[in-house]
C-alpha cells in the first residue's frame, strides 16, 4: 500500500482489543492502512510530530507488562518494540517529536528522548495509575486513578539542581475530583479542562494554581476536546452523548448545570471514549465503545462520515497529518536512566501546539516567544533558570534567577489577559 501523501489527513482509531490501528482518509473516507498489532487503553496512542505513531499496549490477561509499539506510516507492521519497566497507561509526545512521556499503572511518569531512546527522568507522580497527560509549553499536567491532578514544571523536572531547590516536586496539586480523572486538555497554555468519573468537568488556571469552575453532567465523562476557535469544549459521556459545553459559565451545585451545557451531539449507542478536534475547530472526531467512529461538522452539528473500526470498543481517536520524512533508525526506549540514574538534559522543552489560537490584541504571548528564542540562541540549556552557583567563579547565578522571574511574570500576565476575555454569568 502506498504511503500517505504529506498533505493527507488521517483519522486514526485504536481499540483495547487487538484490532490494530485503523486509518481513514479524512477527505475521501477511504481506509488507508491498518497498523498491527495494537491493543491500547484510552489516552495511550500518540502521534510523534506526525513522523510516526507510538502506542502503549494494554497488558495481556494475567500479565503485568505492556510494550510500546512504534509504527512507520509506510509499513503496517511494528517497526520497534520497547518494554518499559512498568506498563504505560497514558502516552503523549511534544509537538516537535523530541520527547515521549508515559504515565504508568503504578503512578510513575517516564520521560524519554525519542532520538536516542534515553530515559531522561522517571518519578513517582501519583499513588495510583496515571490515566491521562496534557502538555503545553513547559507544563505537564497529569491526571490519576486516585482523583488527583498535578502540574509539573518540566524545566525543574529535568534539572537536578532545580529539583533539589524546589519545595515540592510538582508545581501544583489539585484534589477536587472525587473519582478517577479520565482526560485533560489544555487551552491557550494557561487553562486546563479535566473530566472525571464523578460526573464533572473542572476548569483550572495553571498559572494561578486554582480551580476556576466546575460543571456537572448527567453522566460520567470519559473524554474532553477543546474548540480552538472559542471558549467551548466537548465532553464525551458514558450515555453515548457528546455535550457541547461553555467554559465561561459558573457552576451549579445541582446534579446538572443546564446553563453550561449548550447542547449534545447524539449518534453513538454506547459510551464516548475519545474525542479529537481539528486544528481549525471545524471537525470533531469521536470514538465509542460501540466500535464506531464519527466525524462531526461542528457548525451544523451533523455527522459527515461514519467509520466502523471493529467489534471491540474504540479507545483512542486522533487526527494526524502524516509526514513523509526519512527517519533515522528508531531506538528502543530505555528501561532505566543511564549512569547514576540522572541525565543532564541539554534541551529546554518548550512545545508550541499548532492549535494555539492567538487572542486579538494580545501581545504578551508573542513577546514571551521572542524572549525565549533570544535566550536559547545564547546557548542556554536546561540550566537556563539555574539559581545555583556560577560554574566559573562560584558566585550565585543572579542572571538565571532574574530570567526565571521575568518568564514567570510574563506567564502570569498572559493568563490574566486570557481570563479577562472569558465570559461568566456571575462573579466567582
Amino acid at each position: 500500500m502506498a504511503p500517505p501523501s504529506p498533505s493527507k489527513q488521517l483519522v486514526l482509531a485504536a481499540s483495547s482489543v487487538d484490532a490494530g490501528v485503523a486509518a481513514w482518509d479524512l477527505r475521501t473516507g477511504a481506509e488507508d492502512i491498518r497498523l498491527r498489532p495494537c491493543a491500547s487503553r484510552p489516552r495511550a496512542l500518540a502521534s510523534v510530530a506526525g513522523r510516526f505513531l507510538a502506542a502503549a499496549q494494554a497488558p495481556s490477561a494475567g500479565g503485568n507488562s505492556g510494550p510500546i509499539h512504534f509504527f512507520h506510516w509506510e509499513k503496517p507492521q511494528v517497526a520497534v518494540k520497547s518494554f518499559p519497566a512498568d506498563p504505560i497507561r497514558a502516552l503523549i509526545a511534544d509537538d516537535e517529536g523530541s520527547y515521549l512521556i508515559g504515565g504508568a499503572s503504578n503512578g510513575s511518569i517516564f520521560l524519554w528522548e525519542v532520538s536516542s531512546g534515553e530515559l531522561l527522568h522517571t518519578w513517582r507522580a501519583h499513588y495510583r495509575a496515571v490515566r491521562c497527560l496534557a502538555l503545553y509549553d513547559y507544563l505537564l499536567v497529569s491526571g490519576s486513578e486516585d482523583g488527583s491532578i498535578k502540574v509539573w514544571d518540566l524545566i525543574t523536572v529535568l534539572d537536578e539542581q532545580s529539583r533539589l531547590e524546589a519545595q515540592t516536586p510538582y508545581l501544583y496539586s489539585f484534589s477536587q475530583h472525587a473519582l478517577p480523572v479520565t482526560d485533560i486538555a489544555c487551552f491557550l497554555g494557561a487553562i486546563a479542562v479535566s473530566s472525571s468519573e464523578d460526573r464533572t468537568c473542572k476548569i483550572w488556571s495553571l498559572s494561578e494554581g486554582r480551580m476556576l469552575r466546575s460543571i456537572s453532567f448527567p453522566t460520567s465523562i470519559d473524554c474532553v476536546a477543546l474548540d480552538p476557535r472559542s471558549h467551548i469544549f466537548y465532553a464525551g459521556g458514558r450515555d453515548g452523548k457528546i455535550y457541547v459545553t461553555a467554559m465561561g459559565v459558573d457552576f451549579s451545585s445541582h446534579d446538572c448545570d443546564e446553563s453550561s451545557i449548550l447542547g449534545a451531539l447524539d449518534d453513538h449507542s454506547k459510551a464516548v471514549t475519545s474525542l479529537a478536534s481539528s486544528t481549525d475547530g471545524l471537525l470533531l472526531v469521536s470514538g465509542s465503545e460501540d466500535g464506531n467512529v464519527r466525524v462531526w461538522d461542528t457548525r451544523s452539528q451533523q455527522v459527515t462520515r461514519k467509520f466502523k473500526h471493529s467489534q471491540g470498543p474504540v479507545t483512542n481517536v486522533l487526527i494526524v497529518a502524516p509526514k513523509r520524512v526519512k527517519l533515522p533508525p528508531l531506538q528502543p526506549l530505555r528501561k532505566v536512566c543511564s549512569a547514576n540514574g540522572e541525565v543532564n538534559s541539554t534541551t529546554v522543552i518548550l512545545p508550541r501546539p499548532e492549535n494555539d489560537t492567538p487572542i486579538p490584541g494580545n501581545k504578551t504571548s508573542v513577546f514571551m516567544e521572542n524572549f525565549l528564542e533570544k535566550l536559547q540562541k545564547h546557548g542556554c540549556s536546561s540550566m537556563l533558570f539555574d539559581s545555583g552557583l556560577n560554574a566559573q567563579n562560584g558566585a550565585p547565578n543572579q542572571q538565571g534567577a532574574e530570567w526565571r522571574g521575568r518568564y514567570l511574570e510574563l506567564q502570569d500576565l498572559f493568563v490574566h489577559e486570557v481570563l479577562d476575555q472569558i465570559p461568566s454569568s456571575r462573579d466567582q
